[in-house]
């Protein structure tokens, strides 16, 4: 999408995928567009659902499970300046960038191969395969730790070779805390940064007077 000379560089929001012992960078995906709207949802997580426990009332007993939903659109047109990004866009449409998001919720090939010849050697116990640590990256302040929950994808035009060349792809996302990871972990210490951020941010809230809500105090 073209731009005016001296226009404002946008940020774009992505996602980033590290490894969960050491830090280390594994991919990065940026989205092609900011999507129009996200939408979060934020669960408390209270002690108990007993009325009248008056002891517990009050109490919380982790963060909030959120979840962050957006629908993200892809489109070839864009890609077509670069003379080998032109390339690739004219042999497999957007198939590369869909394929960075959908291996997001595939475990490996290598893994999967891994795990097949531990079954063959007779290995009684097989653990799960862990997945990179996924970070959502909204800004500079909403660097957060997540899980992929929910993907789809529609795909709405194709060049002669049926590749698709436009698509919405919708993700749905849970924010990891320190309660999934612990304190300990990579995903603890970003999540711990970004409600320290969220506190920072509370902080220049002004609040408002007593005057405005209509009443002189609270009795």
């Amino acid at each position: 999408m073209s731009s005016f000379p001296g226009s404002p560089r946008i940020l774009k929001g992505g996602i980033v995928l590290i490894d969960p012992d050491s830090g280390a960078l594994q991919r990065l995906i940026v989205l092609q567009y900011n999507p129009d709207s996200l939408s979060r949802t934020l669960q408390a997580q209270t002690i108990g659902p007993e009325p009248g426990d008056r002891l517990e009332a009050l109490r919380l007993k982790a963060p909030p499970h959120e979840t962050i939903k957006l629908d993200a659109e892809i489109d070839a047109t864009d890609q077509l300046g670069a003379s080998q990004p032109a390339q690739t866009v004219l042999q497999f449409g957007i198939q590369p960038q869909l394929a960075a998001l959908e291996t997001l919720v595939y475990p490996s090939s290598a893994q999967l191969m891994a795990n097949n010849v531990q079954s063959l050697l007779g290995t009684l116990e097989i653990a799960p395969m862990e997945a990179p640590l996924a970070i959502f990256v909204w800004s500079q302040v909403r660097v957060v730790p997540v899980r992929l929950t929910d993907f789809s994808i529609t795909e709405e035009a194709f060049d002669t070779r049926l590749n698709p060349i436009r698509a919405k792809v919708s993700l749905g996302m849970r924010v990891l805390t320190v309660d999934d990871l612990g304190y300990r972990h990579k995903g603890g210490n970003l999540f711990m940064a970004y409600l320290q951020r969220k506190e920072q941010l509370m902080a220049l809230n002004t609040g408002g007077s007593f005057g405005a809500l209509g009443i002189p105090g609270i009795p």
